[in-house]
């Protein structure tokens, strides 16, 4: 093996540590896996070359690369390996906005906040805001196409992507795509690296779309007797309307949320939707009052229909607010799976039938109006037939998405969590041919290994 003095020569100063306290702390991603290793070092990039020395030094010697964001990851894709380096990219934090191109030069470690809050000064929006959008990292969103509460009407981070600087398992630099709107030159090498996670090379710059400010919204929300009811009436709505948010949250979602923070949320509901329209003028108050005759004419036990951004904000805060609340719950076991629209009411009927089978809890929130859903999986903490039970309950869903035409990770990644259900979901011959990509691009394995595939 290499000497790791080596290494930190060629690096900028203070970014390789081997203190144990700072590579305990990271070790893990927010799922905090007891499976996760011990990483030989760490290092906190400063710059793209940093990255480059890193996986140069780690190519020599076959030493596995574990690349880490935020640690906001929810599938165990930055856990370390025993052996690795963890290479943070937390410090690579410049944004840059161009307003006449309308995009973002951002490096991996800015937060997706800031990067919003950055376009906001210039009149601009990035769309893409998954629910920890406070706190998680471009790069992580780009290593696992993360999406978010507005996915259903503007898409998610792959759709905003239109150029990436990637660190390839050699140490080679690459740099795909530009400031341009369309560009079909070549392979959709681009596309290839989105959602990836760190398996194929390492993102060191990302070049993303931005849109002009959303307009202003309204705000429906609407309780249910059931989350099927609930369910059927996203269905509905999917078929006519693109609502810029349409949520789910279940009764055991929702009473964890006024658990953990009082929201004023109904606590008897079977299920609460949560809908927003961002349309032009008159038509934003029409498509609301569609949305909300809809409601009504599937069951809604109650509506209710506001203006007022605060207090959308208010409800969308709550939404965001459920893994923290179920968090306190026990440990947890985080779900992602997705189904075509009209599946999603036999979905959720399916995990509570789970939930059952197998008597552990399993509150659900949902991207609704795209069929993804977060089941989270509760058992308590040190309960070690609990936690089998947890675990079976945790294989059944993804199995039942599978049979559902869906799919185990709508936006959080594979991982190592899921990476033994991922052949079932996509078989052999895919399987085959993602590991000769992987293969071409990263001969020695070193990259991310046990992630994803």
């Amino acid at each position: 093996m290499p000497d790791l003095a080596d290494l930190g020569a060629a690096l900028s100063e203070g970014a390789l540590t081997t203190e144990p306290a700072t590579m305990e702390a990271y070790r893990r991603d927010w799922t905090q896996s007891d499976t996760a290793g011990m990483p030989l070092a760490v290092v906190r990039a400063r710059t793209a070359a940093d990255v480059q020395e890193t996986v140069r030094w780690a190519s020599a010697g076959g030493v596995p690369v574990v690349p880490r964001g935020a640690g906001s990851g929810l599938s165990g894709g930055s856990n370390a390996v025993d052996g690795c380096i963890v290479l943070s990219l937390e410090r690579m934090r410049a944004i840059e906005i161009d307003p006449a191109t309308r995009t973002a030069i951002v490096e991996p470690g800015a937060l997706n906040a800031e990067v919003k809050m950055a376009a906001a000064v210039e009149g601009l929006w990035y769309p893409p805001d998954p629910s920890s959008f406070e706190i998680c990292s471009i790069g992580g969103n780009v290593a696992t196409n993360a999406g978010g509460l507005c996915c259903v009407k503007y898409g998610v981070t792959t759709d905003y992507v239109l150029g990436l600087d990637v660190v390839l398992a050699d140490g080679t630099l690459v740099r795909l795509g530009g400031q341009r709107i369309k560009d079909v030159a070549g392979l959709s090498l681009l596309k290839l690296f989105v959602g990836s996670e760190g398996t194929l090379g390492i993102v060191t710059r990302a070049i993303l779309r931005l849109v002009p400010a959303q307009s202003p919204r309204a705000t429906l929300v609407a309780t249910f007797a059931t989350v099927e009811v609930a369910a059927r009436t996203v269905v509905a709505i999917g078929r006519t309307l693109r609502p810029s948010m349409l949520e789910l949250m279940d009764q055991a979602s929702i009473n964890a949320v006024e658990d953990y923070q009082s929201m004023g949320l109904d606590r008897t509901a079977g299920a609460m939707l949560l809908a927003q329209s961002d349309a032009p003028g008159g038509a934003r108050a029409e498509e609301i009052a569609h949305m909300e005759q809809m409601c009504l004419a599937h069951g809604s036990v109650e509506c209710f229909v506001t203006d007022d951004p605060d207090e959308g904000e208010m409800f969308a805060a709550a939404r965001r607010a459920a893994f923290p609340a179920i968090e306190r719950r026990g440990s947890l076991m985080l779900e992602d799976v997705g189904v075509p629209v009209p599946l999603l009411p036999e979905l959720l009927v399916g995990i509570a039938a789970i939930a059952e089978r197998n008597a552990v809890e399993i509150p659900v929130v949902a991207h609704a109006g795209d069929g993804n859903t977060h089941p989270i999986v509760v058992h308590p903490a040190g309960d070690a037939a609990a936690r089998v039970r947890a675990a079976q309950a945790f294989s059944e869903i993804m199995a039942l998405a599978i049979s559902l035409g869906g799919t185990i990770t709508g936006e959080h990644g594979v991982g190592r969590l899921k990476r033994a259900a991922l052949p079932d979901q996509l078989g052999p011959d895919v399987m085959a041919l993602t590991h000769r990509i992987k293969q071409a691009l990263d001969p020695k394995g070193i990259l991310n290994p046990g992630a994803g595939f």
